[in-house]
């Protein structure tokens, strides 16, 4: 069977730290291929700050086009209303019953994954990648995994990511501050950015 992760955000805009996490996780749980999933509506997000998805789409293409352990999927944006993982791991384990998916979240989520809606059917339907990268330690890691183990019958594993501090808020303040962005996203990715004059609008404003 085939063993496809899934790597859901925003990309508003996606970067290097994206690309590092879907590395090692498709490295370290032997994935066959990751999937890129830009979301449609985050009910989690304000809708204001995020670029259209023709545009996030296109960026996380061309972040990913040189990789061909990468993919990319539409099928969030492709759904009206707003996205939710539960809905979007029903819809593709249908359309490919064939394949085990493996859900990768950066491991504070751990801490949240039952207020999102319906996290039962979550953990019934993919395998957790959990990518350990902030402040919060492994005991308190470990701690939670077993309640969610005993809660969900969860299955739950940590990816060992060294902490990598760049972030689509940080490149956004960046860019609207007139500061440098090369090297924090893939330089065609820096270039669409820059052609296009996204996340330019503070600069606008208190000019």
């Amino acid at each position: 069977m085939k063993k496809v992760g899934i790597l859901g955000g925003t990309f508003n805009p996606v970067h290097m730290a994206h690309l590092i996490i879907a590395e090692i996780a498709q490295e370290e749980a032997g994935l066959d291929e990751v999937l890129f999933v830009p979301t449609g509506c985050s009910y989690l997000k304000d809708a204001s700050e995020i670029l259209p998805a023709k545009d996030r789409i296109h960026m996380t293409g061309l972040a990913i086009e040189d990789n061909s352990n990468f993919a990319l999927s539409t099928i969030e944006v492709e759904r009206e209303g707003n996205s939710y993982t539960c809905d979007t791991l029903l819809e593709l384990k249908k359309r490919y019953p064939d394949r085990e998916f493996y859900l990768i979240v950066g491991a504070d989520n751990l801490f949240t994954m039952e207020e999102w809606k319906d996290p039962d059917v979550i953990f019934q339907n993919a395998k957790i990648l959990a990518a350990v990268r902030g402040s919060k330690k492994y005991t308190d890691m470990e701690e939670k995994i077993d309640e969610l183990k005993e809660k969900y019958h969860a299955d739950i594993r940590l990816l060992h990511v060294r902490h990598v501090d760049i972030s689509s808020s940080m490149i956004r303040e960046k860019i609207a501050e007139g500061h440098s962005i090369r090297y924090m996203l893939p330089e065609k990715v820096r270039q669409y950015i820059i052609k296009n004059h996204f996340y330019e609008s503070k600069v606008v404003q208190e000019q």
